[in-house]
């Protein structure tokens, strides 16, 4: 358990390093190789597998708006890079209170371990964005009235979307950002 969340703060450390280096023309951008999205794809799933297997103090409190996780990539690579980045802040903004709620929410020290983490890589994954020049987008006070979204009521199925969100739509938006496409000379 220590040792993930060691993993996770030690990517993090690296990103933010290597965002803010001075004197570098052109500073390395780690998650355009997707490793450490696929990492925190990993840890999203381990925390939904623990969600799954977990039998007690594991419920949600109540119900949450979360992002809808379908893409349909033509109507995705119609989108401008500006709409897209919204979209996937949209998801991170609503991500983030869903998953605090659920760490509130659970007594099981085992999934809250899970939760932690989840809640640390979607605020990295925040900052690679920044750090890839993605435009930021703050969303509107409240979710209602918000386009594509959803309410869940369950624990596993707020797990699930956040899996499916990394795997989706942040993994589309990072493949086609600007700083990862710019020729190395």
């Amino acid at each position: 358990m220590l040792q993930k969340t060691g993993r996770g703060l030690l990517a993090l450390l690296l990103i933010l390093l290597e965002w803010t280096r001075p004197g570098l023309p052109s500073p390395l951008r780690p998650i355009c190789d997707l490793r450490v999205l696929n990492h925190f794809i990993k840890e999203a799933r381990d925390a939904e597998v623990a969600m799954k297997s977990c039998r007690e103090g594991c419920s949600l409190s109540e119900s949450v708006t979360v992002p809808q996780t379908r893409v349909e990539l033509d109507v995705w690579e119609k989108k401008n890079a500006l709409e897209q980045a919204q979209e996937v802040q949209t998801g991170l903004w609503l991500l983030k209170p869903a998953l605090s709620l659920l760490q509130t929410s659970v007594t099981n020290t085992a999934l809250l371990s899970h939760i932690d983490n989840s809640i640390r890589n979607l605020l990295s994954i925040s900052a690679v964005l920044r750090s890839l020049n993605i435009q930021e987008f703050t969303p509107p006070a409240s979710a209602a009235g918000l386009e594509g979204t959803w309410t869940v009521s369950s624990s596993t199925d707020l797990l699930q979307v956040h899996v499916n969100f990394l795997r989706g739509k942040v993994r589309l938006l990072l493949l086609d950002a600007q700083a990862c496409q710019q020729d190395v000379s």
